[in-house]
């Protein structure tokens, strides 16, 4: 007696959801992404073993290039972006107006001597973001104006953490101004920004 086949269905997936799924995720991952702005100029940075991460909230950073540039990149709150250009307006007597406090606070980094700092303002957005100044903050045993923003952003808030991203062709004088002025600050604990040494 010839034996009975059951009928075969063919099985159907149903991929709304994983797709509603996957778009959701990388919608999310997109919205919530922080991307790395460029440095103002080309940085080499040394390399090192060391694995250790950057904390990502209030963070300043100190960029030193090879001719011995500073600039200063301050955290991104807006808020208190404001209350350090106020704070450094106190200490050179200078007054600023709404727009260059709101241009201020949408710089990326800053890279002139406070003498200068209207006129850096006064630009339009895209020359400010492609500005290379020809001097940066001055940063000697005369003019300790970088120390002068790191001094007042602790004022901030004395929560901030610093970073340095020193060019590996920096001349040691200047680097050795710097710490050396960090330390008249008594701000003695800060991260530098190296490349991650390949395995050979």
């Amino acid at each position: 007696m010839a034996r009975v086949k059951p009928k075969r269905h063919n099985i159907r997936v149903d991929m709304t959801a994983m797709t509603d799924v996957s778009f959701l995720l990388l919608t999310f991952f997109i919205l919530t992404a922080q991307f790395a702005k460029p440095d103002i100029e080309t940085i080499t940075t040394p390399s090192s073993i060391s694995q250790k991460l950057l904390p990502d909230a209030s963070l300043m950073t100190i960029l030193s290039t090879t001719d011995g540039k500073f600039y200063f990149t301050p955290v991104e709150n807006g808020t208190e972006r404001i209350a350090l250009l106020d704070k450094m307006g106190q200490k050179y007597g200078m007054t600023f107006t709404d727009k260059e406090k709101v241009n201020f606070s949408n710089a990326q980094s800053i890279g002139v001597p406070m003498s200068q700092l209207k006129g850096f303002l006064a630009l339009p957005d895209a020359d400010r973001k492609a500005y290379k100044s020809p001097t940066g903050i001055p940063m000697d045993s005369t003019k300790k104006e970088l120390i002068d923003w790191v001094q007042q952003s602790l004022a901030v808030n004395p929560d901030y953490k610093l970073a340095i991203k020193g060019d590996v062709q920096t001349k040691y004088p200047k680097v050795k101004s710097l710490f050396e002025g960090l330390r008249d600050i008594d701000f003695l604990k800060f991260w530098l920004i190296t490349s991650q040494e390949t395995a050979q």
